[in-house]
């Protein structure tokens, strides 16, 4: 997300970084380029003045004026600013008691609605709400279906009513949530493919109705100063609490996350970051401001480790990697928890610095899934003594996963490497990101062995083209 943006980023700081001290004529020149980097995201142009008259200000007090590290510094004030710009963290829902809470989910058709009550839904059951979801979109077509589908894969209930009357379903839902000890109502709205004020009329009539103590707006995040106009009109109808950033992972720019909360003076509650159920974040403003400045967000990443590794499994893996007997079935625990936790590339993403180098790095699903076959195709003896291998051994594992010999050769001697390099983590003698996962997740073991899963797949590919060639000869 925001990869055009950061990319600005980086070059405004890399030109300050060369500059001995900060003046106002390298300071002016800048805050050209920041604003000329913003309006291009599709920030707001207000929104844009203020921030680069803020920006401006701070870099031209006194105690920066002396610092000899001009492009730090500049990275420093643009990261307070952003944080503020988006700030300040607001991502609680509040709930009341007795229940139910009632949330209310308005919206634009096509922003992701009900994709977004089905993650809410998700997201209440685990933090240990019984929630009930909604469905009163009864003008989109398939609207009601599509949440009842939802419904049944995370096992949440959902409400229907053969009922053409939005207000009366709302209505009715609530009754029986209250009747049958639901925590929360989450009611997802009709919405249209632009303001009018039929929808705008149904959606303040239905929030008139069932009084919602929260309504938050959906809004697509790659629509940009669109998503924030028609916020802006939410709120002057429905005095929004809130809003929910739909398809973060595909905004480039990023004009709406940074335009949002000024215009409105609503929160940015959560994030959609991917299709799949689980992709529902907290929206933490902080943490945003480092992944737009390409600094990563080790914090997300460390809840990430900690949600999917339990305490004693991390134990017990911590007293193999000191030992050396760190084994493949040990590192295919490691592969599991990186597919759970959205992929190696959205890991990746997290760690300063990777931000601008996620293009030279072709890893994805298919490889974990590869280097899982190597590992499935061995004996249990050889997953925990990797050293036993041999060519016949190699051949036979190859034969079984369909890969080459030398592929399995490949990941057998960087899975070695690896190893002896987490016995040294493990020993205190290197600093890492291994303390931050509390000997749960090992970044060490799972970078060397996507070098390995790398140059798997070239070779794969290789012999691919080798093949079509020989085909056309013929």
């Amino acid at each position: 997300m925001f990869e055009s943006l950061t990319e600005k980023f980086n070059t405004v700081f890399k030109s300050l970084s060369g500059r001995g001290r900060i003046t106002e004529a390298n300071v002016a020149d800048a805050m050209r380029d920041v604003r000329k980097a913003l309006l291009e995201a599709d920030v707001s142009y207000t929104v844009v003045k203020q921030f680069c008259k803020d920006v401006k200000e701070a870099a031209m007090g006194a105690e920066v004026i002396k610092s000899l590290h001009p492009g730090q510094v500049m990275i420093k004030i643009v990261n307070d600013k952003l944080t503020k710009l988006m700030g300040p963290v607001d991502s609680s829902i509040y709930f009341v008691s007795p229940g139910p809470t009632i949330i209310m989910l308005a919206g634009l058709q096509g922003g992701g609605k009900t994709t977004t009550a089905a993650k809410l839904g998700k997201y209440l059951v685990a933090n240990n709400k019984k929630p009930l979801l909604v469905a009163d979109d009864l003008r989109r077509p398939a609207a009601v279906e599509q949440l009842v589908l939802l419904g049944e894969q995370l096992n949440i209930d959902v409400y229907t009513q053969d009922s053409k009357n939005s207000i009366k379903v709302a209505v009715n839902a609530v009754r029986h949530a209250q009747n049958n000890g639901y925590d929360v109502v989450v009611l997802d709205t009709a919405g249209r493919l632009h303001i009018d004020k039929e929808m705008m009329t149904e959606v303040a009539d239905v929030a008139k109705a069932v009084n919602p103590h929260q309504i938050y707006l959906v809004c697509d995040a790659m629509t940009g100063q669109d998503a924030v106009n028609s916020a802006s009109e939410f709120n002057e109808r429905l005095e929004l609490d809130g809003v929910i950033l739909t398809k973060l992972d595909g905004d480039a720019r990023g004009g709406a996350a940074l335009s949002i909360k000024a215009v409105t003076g609503k929160p940015i509650k959560f994030v959609g970051v991917g299709e799949k159920l689980d992709k529902l974040e907290e929206f933490h403003p902080d943490r945003m401001a480092s992944r737009i400045l390409g600094m990563g967000d080790v914090v997300s990443l460390v809840e990430k480790a900690q949600e999917h590794f339990e305490a004693d499994e991390a134990v017990k893996l911590q007293k193999k990697m000191a030992k050396g007997s760190f084994g493949f079935d040990d590192f295919l625990k490691q592969l599991e928890a990186v597919k759970k936790m959205g992929g190696m590339r959205d890991m990746l993403k997290m760690m300063p610095g990777m931000s601008g180098k996620l293009d030279d790095i072709d890893f994805d699903g298919a490889d974990l899934q590869r280097m899982e076959g190597i590992v499935h195709s061995m004996t249990l003896g050889e997953r925990r003594q990797p050293d036993i291998i041999d060519s016949s051994r190699r051949r036979r594992i190859a034969a079984g996963a369909g890969v080459g010999p030398n592929d399995v050769s490949g990941l057998v001697k960087t899975f070695k490497r690896s190893r002896d390099m987490m016995k040294a983590f493990s020993g205190g003698r290197l600093g890492g990101l291994k303390n931050l996962f509390s000997g749960g997740l090992n970044m060490d073991a799972i970078g060397a062995a996507m070098g390995a899963g790398k140059k798997i797949k070239q070779r794969s590919k290789r012999k691919r083209i080798v093949r079509r060639k020989g085909k056309i000869k013929r």
